[in-house]
């Protein structure tokens, strides 16, 4: 059974856009279209559907990294802050929409939080079975389409 770890990026999210499109709990919030994406950016995002499109990321990035938070998933979004003459620095992408999208994705039951031993201290988001289930089945349905773009993935 092909898993999420065997299927490239790109392919994985552009098959999980069309999975979370039908989740009603997964929505653009009405400020939205006007929001940068974080402090490095000049513009707000051009595509349409570019918050379906981050919260696939998103969800991707909690399954391979996860239990992770708000502010490491910023930092995960993030990129060169353009300082002018002085040297770029790293800069950290939004909290509000990381905030936001990880919130939706547990309104849908797609993650979780991960507490200590103790129940006291909140880790970071999981994957919930049903979330394993659902990147397990698009990375599956995904599977051809990776090994036509890359055909090296025939060989795992």
């Amino acid at each position: 059974m092909t898993t999420y770890n065997d299927i490239p990026a790109d392919i994985l999210i552009d098959g999980l856009v069309e999975k979370l499109s039908d989740v009603e709990s997964i929505a653009e919030p009405e400020w939205a279209a006007f929001v940068k994406t974080g402090t490095h950016r000049e513009r707000p995002p051009n595509q349409d559907n570019w918050w379906i499109i981050r919260s696939a990321a998103v969800l991707r990035k909690v399954a391979f990294k996860g239990p992770i938070g708000t502010n490491h998933m910023a930092q995960e979004f993030g990129g060169p802050r353009d300082r002018g003459v002085k040297p770029n620095r790293a800069a950290a992408g939004s909290r509000n929409i990381a905030r936001t999208i990880l919130q939706q994705l547990s309104e849908s039951g797609l993650i979780t939080s991960k507490f200590n031993a103790a129940g006291t201290v909140n880790l970071g988001k999981v994957l919930t079975p049903e979330g394993h289930k659902l990147i397990n089945n698009v990375a599956h349905s995904v599977r051809e389409i990776a090994e036509e773009k890359y055909p090296g993935l025939s060989n795992y």
